[in-house]
């Protein structure tokens, strides 16, 4: 749907400065798409980098029509918010997008193309969060691959399971290897093209969703898939779709520095992380029925802190654990890919 020649306006509004603007920051990071603009009224007349970490910049504008006189094709909905659904006060921004002509990319659970039915041939909405046809259960297929499966596990939410897994992809294509990345969400699907919305497909078909991807890419020698949700979060049920359909030989686990509870379910404890990664190993391995995955390294999350504070947590983690760690974004990739390659 997203073609790579269309430019892109990003609307963050109120929430570029944000654990949910992850859609934003994901395509600033890594989409192929060039970024005109981040639409967001209360960081207006900034740039993007004079706020958030990130390699590519562009300018924060109030408005629809600031992002339309600077090129912008397609208006992206960048922020993902609690319960993935659109708060009416959005509303007047994506009419405006709209009636001046932009295409709507939605990565959120509320379809916005049934609104908007009458539309030209050159305009379209891309609701992401839609069920993909031909669907059926998994099968276990994978256990008899022979190559690297990735599954990126994490603590919580929205905790750079997708940005530590494109991290390790982009530095294995960069390296020579042949390596797939399997998007599983709203946001790898638009950096990728390609992928399942893993939260938006039935329980039944959902593992069986997984493996169709992962056999689709079956002749790389690596492959990345991107996790979602964490087995300790109440309100998550997609660990055991990925595990069932990825059947993974690594498991490299997201965490963010410090943190000992859920980020908004305090009452929720994290576990002592080699524990917790043993549980996804033995979940994996179902008592002895499938090939045990080896949990392999630890992506370490650092953006609460300074940089030498960073680096005491990273240490301090492997200390803890026994396992290589880093922080992607911040010291690079390289050990958890070298862990995985090992």
């Amino acid at each position: 749907m997203l073609r790579r020649d269309q430019k892109l306006a990003l609307f963050t509004e109120g929430n570029l400065v944000s654990e949910i603007n992850k859609m934003a920051l994901g395509i600033l990071r890594y989409s192929p798409n060039e970024v005109t603009c981040c639409i967001d009224s209360a960081y207006a007349g900034q740039h993007v980098q004079d706020l958030v970490l990130t390699p590519r910049d562009c300018p924060v504008v109030a408005s629809v029509a600031e992002a339309k006189a600077l090129g912008a094709d397609v208006f992206v909905l960048g922020i993902a918010p609690p319960g993935g659904l659109i708060p009416m006060e959005w509303m007047p921004s994506i009419n405006s997008a709209i009636e001046s002509g932009m295409c709507v990319l939605n990565g959120l659970h509320d379809l916005l193309a049934p609104k908007f039915p009458a539309l030209a041939d050159v305009q379209w909405i891309w609701d992401i969060r839609i069920e993909p046809s031909g669907l059926q259960p998994a099968q276990g297929a994978a256990r008899h691959l022979t190559n690297r499966r990735v599954l990126m596990i994490g603590t919580d939410m929205a905790i750079g399971k997708m940005t530590a897994g494109l991290e390790i992809h982009r530095l294995a294509r960069s390296k020579g290897i042949n390596a797939e990345f399997v998007a599983t969400g709203q946001i790898g699907i638009t950096i990728m093209g390609q992928g399942i919305p893993l939260d938006a497909i039935r329980v039944d078909f959902a593992g069986g969703a997984v493996e169709r991807e992962v056999m689709a890419v079956k002749d790389a020698d690596l492959v990345i898939v991107e996790g979602q949700g964490a087995l300790i979060h109440p309100g998550s049920t997609s660990n055991l779709p990925l595990l069932r359909g990825t059947m993974p030989t690594h498991l490299i686990l997201c965490h963010r520095a410090g943190m000992t509870t859920l980020r908004r379910q305090t009452e929720f404890a994290v576990p002592p992380l080699r524990d917790y990664m043993r549980l996804y190993e033995d979940l994996g391995e179902a008592l002895g029925t499938f090939p045990r995955p080896k949990s392999a390294a630890i992506a370490l999350n650092t953006m609460d802190y300074n940089e030498q504070d960073a680096k005491d947590w990273v240490k301090r983690t492997e200390e803890e654990t026994g396992l290589p760690v880093t922080d992607p974004i911040r010291f690079g990739p390289e050990k958890l890919l070298d862990a995985v390659m090992a």
